[in-house]
């Protein structure tokens, strides 16, 4: 009864550290979604102090529009209204060219007058010197004729150089008004040029409106999606909060219930220990009696070589553990590993080959500590994969579970328990392993395990 009672204790407590094994790494995963949830929220909080800005932004640009409308609403009727004035300035500056060609039309006018005028003082003056002649002719009693003759030829030249004065006037003013002509039709091209140009900035000014009205529209669209984008984040946010406090809360409780299957499975490796020192056959007797066996050849092999000189206790009890520059997970040295792989080594490979279902043997000193393993448990690392190092490089380093921990600091002959076997990343195997305690001049050095499956 006591016997069926343990095996099944050691079932329980197999599938108990299945399940607390299972628990941790779901534990492992909560808290590494927990914690890319914090950076979520962090995240989110960067996100929601952008949208604020964005909300702000929004904003602001709506009442830029705004000022913008009425800024271009006052001014397109002054634009207007000074375009207008402008292009009349321009029609009446071009309109001065016809006035300035009939001013032109009269001074050549004036100037046919001021000619016939000449004509009249040269044919006067020819008169008067007829008349000074006739009167030379006839002495004394045409000399009052003459006097008159005189003074008629005197006039005459005095009005041939008033119209020359006046020709010569009109002369210049005829070319100072075909200069001002000429500058004037300049301008009035330029003027012509200026109303197409204001034509076109009539255009722009219309459509300058328009842009801005269209601005204007696209501003109220953008606060509208921020508005609401902004309620979509707050409530994204209030999610996130409650998502995260569900989400501790949850690995509170899975840590809780995997502390309660860890005790339950200490309770069941009680029962199964206590069966296995029943002294009757279970199927575990025969990996006890390898444990045991193991464990007596490798005691008697360190003794043999202490006695000798071969190993110092010094160096079997080093725990001064120097770290192996770059390795991952970190495995140590000490002065025991060197005497340990070439002579203890070769055992645990030995030992481990006598049943399919042994996992492996191997030394545990009392800090959990691996000086050497199965040849197949001790290859070189590989740089950068620390999951493949941690199962196939497990010599040198440190290991510890509970049930590891009761085994170094309990006292008995052996101890059977069911333990999980750390892969890393949260993953673990549950395993049945049989520990026997090892202790040389007086001294608890460790453990001696056979790790199996069955």
């Amino acid at each position: 009864m006591l016997v069926g009672l343990g095996e099944r204790s050691g079932d329980l407590a197999l599938q108990c550290s299945e399940t607390a094994g299972f628990l941790g790494e779901l534990t492992v995963r909560i808290r590494e979604d927990s914690a890319r949830l914090s950076q979520l929220q962090s995240t989110m909080e960067t996100l929601a102090a952008s949208q604020n800005e964005s909300v702000a932004a929004a904003q602001e640009l709506g009442l830029t529009a705004r000022r913008a409308g009425h800024i271009i609403a006052d001014g397109h009727e002054a634009v207007t209204t000074a375009l207008t004035e402008l292009s009349g300035l321009v029609e009446h500056v071009t309109g001065l060219e016809g006035h300035l060609r009939q001013f032109l039309d009269v001074i050549e006018a004036v100037g046919g007058i001021s000619e016939q005028l000449a004509g009249i003082a040269r044919q006067t003056r020819l008169l008067g010197v007829n008349a000074a002649i006739e009167a030379a002719r006839g002495g004394e009693a045409t000399q009052g004729f003459a006097v008159v003759a005189e003074e008629i030829r005197r006039l005459a030249g005095q009005a041939g150089d008033a119209a020359a004065t006046v020709g010569d006037k009109l002369g210049q003013l005829d070319r100072d008004a075909r200069s001002l002509i000429s500058g004037v039709e300049a301008n009035i091209v330029r003027g012509r040029g200026v109303s197409t140009h204001i034509d076109m900035l009539s255009e722009a000014v219309v459509e300058i409106a328009s842009l801005v009205a269209q601005f204007g529209e696209r501003s109220d669209a953008i606060m509208s999606c921020t508005d609401a984008a902004d309620v979509d984040v707050a409530a994204l946010r209030q999610g996130l909060a409650t998502f995260s406090g569900s989400a501790i809360e949850s690995a509170s409780r899975v840590e809780t219930a995997r502390g309660q299957l860890e005790t339950l499975e200490g309770m069941a490796n009680d029962m199964l220990n206590a069966a296995a020192h029943a002294g009757r056959p279970t199927r575990n007797s025969r990996y006890i009696a390898f444990a045991e066996e193991g464990a007596e050849e490798v005691q008697r092999l360190i003794a043999q070589a202490l006695e000798a000189g071969q190993l110092t206790a010094a160096a079997l009890f080093d725990t001064e553990y120097r770290p192996i520059a770059g390795s991952d997970p970190a495995q140590y040295e000490n002065g025991f590993c060197a005497f340990a792989d070439r002579v203890i080594q070769p055992i645990l490979d030995r030992r481990t080959a006598q049943d399919d279902a042994i996992v492996g043997c191997c030394l545990i000193d009392i800090n959990g500590y691996l000086p050497t393993h199965i040849s197949v448990r001790s290859l070189p690392q590989r740089p950068g994969q620390p999951r493949w190092n941690i199962e196939h490089s497990r010599n040198r380093q440190i290991f510890m579970d509970s049930q590891t921990r009761r085994a170094l600091n309990g006292e008995g002959d052996f101890f059977l328990f069911t333990y999980r076997q750390d892969l890393g990343e949260g993953r673990y195997r549950a395993l049945r392993s049989v520990f026997v305690p090892l202790s040389f001049r007086g001294r608890r050095w460790g453990l001696y395990e056979v790790g199996y499956l069955i």
